[in-house]
């Protein structure tokens, strides 16, 4: 398939959701707003409305999120603790994340449940992939906190792989910018966006759109990839839509 760039959005009016079941992947740098650090709460907020109004779509809607506004596994390791260490902090980060997540869908009276694959039953429930698909299917936001509970794994590759396990259609991944570019447009005004892209392109092109762990995951399982931007409200039911900028990779 060959890779198409486009600097002009990508437009549509359709009025239900292209997918049927997804895992949205938020960065825990996306939760920390305009603060850099911490959880910035109104920024959780928002994105907890956008999680509600797509559910309103039809959509099965689960959540991987990461810890980077606590702490980042990686960093630490690479300053006093061993790898496993700095990683399993990072996972427990996540944790925190997915509770005051799962906390602010709930306040908007949509149901959600939070779900971590490091046991910690008294303060959430343990990952277990029936139980999981039962909370789909009674129409739950699931939200999927520790990681895939091993060091060494990034978020972006537990993305893929709930995706796989609960029959997903598709993972969303929530980003900075509006897609994928050739360049990082911050950084070079001429960098061009690509509309799509398959994992191969992506992959050989060091475009950093996953990590090398989940590119192999989703190519086996045919997993597209819709990077979009979290900044802006609505997002997430906007690409459910079809319309708005964002980059379908692989699908």
């Amino acid at each position: 398939m060959a890779a198409s760039k486009s600097k002009s959005a990508k437009s549509g009016s359709a009025s239900k959701a292209t997918y049927r079941r997804v895992i949205v992947k938020v960065s825990g740098e996306a939760l920390s707003g305009p603060d850099g650090f911490g959880i910035h709460q109104p920024t959780i907020d928002r994105i907890a409305a956008d999680l509600v109004a797509a559910r309103k779509l039809g959509v099965q809607l689960g959540v991987v999120v990461g810890g980077g506004n606590i702490l980042r596994g990686v960093k630490m390791s690479s300053e006093s603790l061993s790898r496993p260490t700095a990683d399993a902090m990072g996972m427990l980060a996540t944790v925190m994340n997915g509770l005051v997540l799962e906390a602010a869908i709930e306040r908007l009276g949509a149901p959600a449940r939070a779900m971590t694959a490091l046991a910690m039953p008294q303060v959430c429930e343990t990952y277990e992939r029936q139980r999981a698909l039962r909370h789909f299917d009674e129409n739950r936001v699931v939200v999927f906190a520790g990681g895939t509970g091993n060091p060494f794994f990034t978020t972006d590759t537990t993305a893929v792989l709930r995706a796989a396990e609960m029959g997903c259609d598709a993972v969303l991944k929530a980003t900075d910018v509006d897609g994928v570019y050739s360049a990082d447009p911050k950084k070079d005004p001429k960098a061009e966006r690509y509309e799509r892209l398959s994992l191969k392109e992506a992959f050989d092109r060091d475009l950093k759109v996953l990590d090398a762990t989940a590119f192999a995951l989703a190519r086996e399982n045919a997993m597209p990839i819709i990077v979009f931007s979290i900044r802006k409200p609505g997002a997430i039911e906007t690409t459910l839509r079809g319309e708005g900028r964002f980059t379908t990779v692989g699908g």
